[in-house]
C-alpha cells in the first residue's frame, strides 16, 4: 500500500500524529469516565440531547430521503418551520454528513464520532499552521504535541464537547490564521478565501470569534516580520479582500440565519459579569470544571513553553514581548464588558459567557511554538517559565473549581515537561524527552476530560442515547402516519424537546434558537407549555388544538425511564386517533382572525376553532386547612408550597381541562383520577393546559404545589365533545378535498365555488407566499382569500435566500476575478512587449 502524499513529510506526519493523539485522549477520558459509548453514563447532556442529537437524526432523513420537509421548510417541528436557519446554524458542517452512513438508531453514536473527527481535525490544523509560521525542522514533533494540547483544551473538552457545531470554531481558527498568512504573503488567494467561507458555513457563530483572533495574529505577522510598510499595507489589504469574499460565499447560508435569528421569539438575556481572578486561574489547571470562567487548560506541555517564551534569550527580542503581551490583552479584554461584547457580536451568550475561550488557548500555543521552534528552551527559560505556572497555580488556590486532583496532576506534569525539554536540549534519550511530553499532555488531557465529563452530568440535565423507549415511540408513529392528510404527535410525554425530529411525526414540539416569535406567541395563546423561556415548545395534547392543526394520530408513552428511574411507569405505548379537519380549511370572510387573543387559551382556542366548545365555570381554590387561597390579581389565585382544592361544575358528558402555566407540582381529578404533572416557573418554564379526564357536576381538582406560584381564576374548562364534533365536521365540509405538501410549500384543492379564507394549519412565520403574494395571518396561522379559486399555491422562502443568493453570486465574481486577474495582465503586458 503506498503512503498517502500527505505523510510523505515531516508537516504531514506530525499533522497526523497531533489527530490520533487528541482523539484517543479524548476516547480515554471518556472511558475512564464510564461515559458512553464505553460505558452506561450517557454524554446527551443539555443541548447535545435535546438539539443537537435530534437535528443529526433530521439530517439522517433528509439524506435517506425519509424526512417530511426539506432544506426550506420542516414539516416535522413546531407544525411547519424554516429549516435552512437551523440547517445552517446546527448542521452546515460538511463533517455533519458522516452521521448518513450510520445506522438510523446509532444516532447517538454517529455524533460523538463526528465530535471525534472534529477534534482531531482541529489538531492537525493547528499543527499544520505551527510550522507554516515557524518551520522548526526537526522539532515537527513538538509542533504535534502541542496540536493536540489545542484541541484538547479545556474548552473543547468541557464546553464544545456537547456543543459540537462550536468545534467548528476550533478547526476554523488555524484554517484562518493560515489563510492569512497566505494573504500576507500574496500566495493562495483563492483557496484562502475558500477556508473562510467554509468557516463561516460550518458555523458562523465561533467562525466570527476565529476571525477576530485570526486578525490578531495577522497583525503581529505583519509587525514582526521583515517588510516595508507598503508591503504591509498591501497584505492587509488582501487579508480583508480574502475574508470579505469568503463571507460574501456563505450569505445563502447566513442571511438566513441572521433573519431568522431576528424573527425568532427572545431569549434570556443577561448582564455580563466577569470571573473570579482565581477561577480565571484554576481553570488553567488541569481537573477543574465551571460554567461561568473560561477553560482555558492546555496541559504543561503547551504552558510550560508559553510561559518560559519571555525569558528565552535564543528568540528575538520582539516576539518574545509580543506574543506574551497578545495573550495578555486578550485575557484582559475577556473580562471587560465592552470587549466581551465584542467577541461575542453585541449579545451576551444565554449559557456561557467565555465561548472565545478557543482563541486565547489557540494564541498561547502559538506563542508556545514560537518559544520551542528556533531552539529549545534553555535552563534559565524553563526555570521562568516554571516560576510563572506555580504562581499561576498559587494563585488558583482560593478557588472552590481546584479539585483533590488539580495539584497533583498539575506537579506531575510539570516535572514531566521540564525533564523532557531539558533531556531534549542536551540531544540525549529523544525518545525518553517525546515519552514525557506526550504522556504530560495525554494524561492531564484525559482525566480533565473524564472530571468535566462527571461533572456536566451532575450540573446538568442529561437524555439517553437511543434505545428501546425511543425505538418503540418511533414505531407507533410510524404505524399510525397519515401524512399529509394528517399530522401524527409523537406525544406530550417527550424524550427530548425535539422528539419530532428524533422519532418521526409532525408535531408541535420544537427547540432551536430559531423557534420563530409567532409560532411561540400562538402556543402562549392556546394554552402551549415551553421551557428555555419560550424557545422550547412542547407538544399540547388538546382534541381542540389537534383539530386545529389537523392531528389526526396521537402516541402516549410512558415516561422516560431514564428520567424517571426510581419510579417506573409500565404503561404500553399507545394510539389515539380523532377524526380532524384537512390541512387546509376555509374561514368565513371577516370572521375575526385579524383581532388580538384574549387572555383565556379556552377561548382563543374556540375562535382558532370556529366553535363554542366550552363551558368555562367558576372556581374556588381552598388550601389544606380549607381556607380560601388569596387572590395574586384580579384574574389569578396566589399559591404556596403544599396541597389545594379546585372546585367546579362542568356539564354532564364533559371532558376536564386544566390551566395553570405558572404551577409547578401535579393535579388530579377526583379521587380515583392518575396525578399529572405541571412543569410551570414563569418566565422560564411555562406548563401546558392538561387533560384530567371525564367530568360532570361538581368536580375537585387536586393540587399539589411544589414551589410558589399562581392559579388562574378561569384554570377549569369543560370540554364538549358534541360541539367538537360538530365543529370539525363544518370544516372538513368547507376544506380542501387534496392537500399536497413538499419541501417548499403547499398545494390545496378546494371545493367549486368556494368563498372565504383559505387557512393552512401551520404558523405564519416569516417566509410565506400564496398565489404570488405575501401570505396573510388568520390568528397567527398562514392564510389566503379564496375568491371563488378552486386551487391554493403556497410556498415558502427564508427571508433572506435570495440577497444571500445575489451577494453569494457577486462574492463568486469578485473570486473569480482575482483567480484570473494575474493571468489576465501577465498575457496583457507580454502582448505590449511585443513590437
Amino acid at each position: 500500500m503506498r503512503t498517502p502524499p500527505i505523510l510523505r513529510s515531516p508537516r504531514g506526519r506530525g499533522a497526523a500524529l497531533a489527530a490520533v493523539l487528541a482523539v484517543v485522549t479524548v476516547c480515554t477520558g471518556d472511558a475512564m469516565a464510564r461515559g458512553y459509548p464505553f460505558g452506561p453514563r450517557t454524554r446527551s447532556v443539555n443541548d447535545l440531547g435535546n438539539q443537537f442529537v435530534p437535528f443529526h437524526a433530521h439530517l439522517w432523513d433528509l439524506l435517506h430521503g425519509r424526512a417530511d420537509g426539506g432544506l426550506l421548510l420542516n414539516w416535522q417541528s413546531g407544525f411547519g418551520t424554516s429549516f435552512l436557519p437551523d440547517l445552517g446554524t446546527y448542521l452546515s458542517s460538511p463533517f455533519a454528513l458522516l452521521v448518513g452512513v450510520f445506522p438510523r438508531d446509532r444516532i447517538d453514536l454517529a455524533v460523538y464520532v463526528v465530535t471525534l473527527v472534529k477534534t482531531g481535525v482541529a489538531a492537525a490544523a493547528m499543527s499544520w499552521l505551527l510550522t507554516v509560521l515557524r518551520r522548526g525542522r526537526g522539532r515537527e514533533w513538538a509542533a504535534a504535541v502541542l496540536g493536540a494540547s489545542y484541541a484538547l483544551c479545556g474548552w473543547s473538552v468541557a464546553e464544545a464537547a456537547y456543543n459540537p457545531m462550536w468545534l467548528d470554531g476550533l478547526i476554523a481558527f488555524p484554517l484562518l490564521c493560515l489563510a492569512g498568512e497566505w494573504a500576507r504573503t500574496g500566495r493562495r488567494p483563492v483557496l484562502g478565501t475558500l477556508l473562510v467561507t467554509l468557516a463561516w458555513v460550518a458555523n458562523f457563530y465561533t467562525a466570527y470569534m476565529a476571525t477576530l483572533g485570526a486578525a490578531l495574529v495577522l497583525v503581529v505577522r505583519l509587525l514582526l516580520e521583515d517588510g516595508t510598510s507598503r508591503e504591509r499595507v498591501r497584505g492587509l489589504g488582501r487579508a480583508v479582500r480574502t475574508v470579505l469574499l469568503g463571507i460574501g460565499l456563505a450569505a445563502p447560508v447566513l442571511l438566513p440565519v441572521f433573519l431568522g435569528t431576528e424573527h425568532a421569539y427572545p431569549g434570556w438575556t443577561r448582564e455580563f459579569a466577569p470571573a473570579a481572578w482565581p477561577d480565571v486561574a484554576a481553570r488553567l489547571l488541569p481537573a477543574t470544571y465551571g460554567f461561568f470562567s473560561p477553560a482555558v487548560f492546555l496541559g504543561t506541555a503547551a504552558l510550560l513553553p508559553a510561559c518560559a517564551l519571555a525569558f528565552h534569550r535564543a528568540v528575538p527580542r520582539a516576539e518574545r514581548w509580543v506574543w506574551p503581551g497578545l495573550v495578555a490583552v486578550v485575557a484582559l479584554s475577556m473580562q471587560w464588558g465592552p470587549t466581551h461584547l465584542l467577541w461575542h457580536a453585541f449579545a451576551t451568550p444565554n449559557g456561557s459567557p467565555f465561548r472565545q475561550t478557543f482563541v486565547l488557548c489557540g494564541l498561547l500555543v502559538i506563542a508556545a511554538w514560537t518559544s520551542v521552534a528556533r531552539a529549545w528552551p534553555d535552563r534559565r527559560a524553563l526555570l521562568g517559565g516554571g516560576g510563572v505556572l506555580l504562581l499561576i497555580a498559587a494563585a488558583a488556590a482560593p478557588s472552590a473549581l481546584v479539585t483533590r486532583w488539580t495539584y497533583p496532576l498539575f506537579a506531575a506534569g510539570l516535572v514531566a515537561a521540564l525533564c523532557a525539554l531539558a533531556l531534549v536540549r542536551g540531544g540525549r534519550f529523544l525518545a525518553l524527552a517525546v515519552l514525557l511530553l506526550v504522556g504530560a499532555q495525554a494524561g492531564q488531557a484525559a482525566a480533565t476530560t473524564a472530571y468535566a465529563d462527571r461533572q456536566r452530568l451532575r450540573l446538568l440535565d442529561d437524555y439517553a442515547p437511543w434505545g428501546e423507549h425511543q425505538r418503540l415511540q418511533a414505531d407507533a408513529v410510524a404505524g399510525a402516519d397519515g401524512w399529509p392528510r394528517y399530522r401524527t404527535e409523537p406525544g406530550a410525554e417527550q424524550t427530548t424537546a425535539n422528539d419530532p425530529l428524533l422519532v418521526g411525526g409532525q408535531g408541535g414540539a420544537y427547540y432551536s434558537s430559531h423557534t420563530p416569535d409567532v409560532t411561540t406567541r400562538t402556543f402562549l395563546a392556546l394554552g402551549g407549555g415551553w421551557t428555555s423561556r419560550g424557545r422550547a415548545l412542547q407538544s399540547l395534547d388538546n382534541p381542540v388544538t389537534d383539530a386545529v392543526f389537523s392531528v389526526g394520530a396521537r402516541v402516549h408513552a410512558p415516561r422516560d425511564p431514564h428520567q424517571v428511574w426510581n419510579h417506573p411507569d409500565d404503561r404500553p405505548v399507545t394510539v389515539t386517533r380523532q377524526d380532524v379537519p384537512p390541512l387546509v380549511t376555509v374561514r368565513p370572510s371577516g370572521s375575526g382572525g385579524t383581532a388580538p387573543w384574549g387572555r383565556s387559551p379556552f377561548r382563543n382556542q374556540e375562535r382558532l376553532l370556529g366553535a363554542p366548545v366550552y363551558t368555562l365555570p367558576a372556581t374556588v381554590l381552598r388550601s389544606a386547612d380549607g381556607g380560601a387561597a388569596p387572590d395574586r390579581s384580579t384574574s389569578a389565585y396566589e399559591v404556596r408550597s403544599g396541597t389545594y382544592t379546585l372546585s367546579a361544575s362542568c356539564p354532564a358528558g364533559s371532558r376536564v381541562f386544566l390551566w395553570a402555566p405558572d404551577l409547578f407540582g401535579t393535579a388530579r381529578l377526583g379521587a380515583a383520577g392518575e396525578p399529572a404533572d405541571l412543569r410551570g416557573d414563569l418566565p422560564t418554564r411555562r406548563a401546558a393546559m392538561l387533560p384530567l379526564g371525564p367530568g360532570a357536576g361538581r368536580i375537585a381538582v387536586t393540587l399539589r404545589a411544589e414551589r410558589d406560584g399562581t392559579v388562574p381564576h378561569e384554570s377549569v374548562g369543560c370540554l364538549d365533545p358534541g360541539r367538537l364534533a360538530s365543529a370539525v365536521a363544518g370544516l372538513k365540509r368547507s376544506g380542501a378535498t387534496r392537500v399536497t405538501v413538499s419541501g417548499g410549500g403547499v398545494r390545496a384543492e378546494l371545493p367549486p365555488h368556494t368563498e372565504g379564507i383559505a387557512v393552512l394549519a401551520a404558523p405564519r412565520i416569516a417566509g410565506w407566499s400564496c398565489d404570488g403574494r405575501p401570505a396573510g395571518s388568520y390568528l397567527g396561522l398562514v392564510a389566503a382569500p379564496v375568491d371563488g379559486r378552486t386551487t391554493v399555491d403556497c410556498s415558502f422562502r427564508p427571508p433572506g435566500l435570495r440577497a444571500g443568493a445575489l451577494a453569494g453570486a457577486a462574492a463568486l465574481a469578485g473570486l473569480l476575478a482575482t483567480a484570473f486577474a494575474p493571468a489576465v495582465l501577465a498575457r496583457t503586458r507580454r502582448r505590449r512587449a511585443r513590437p
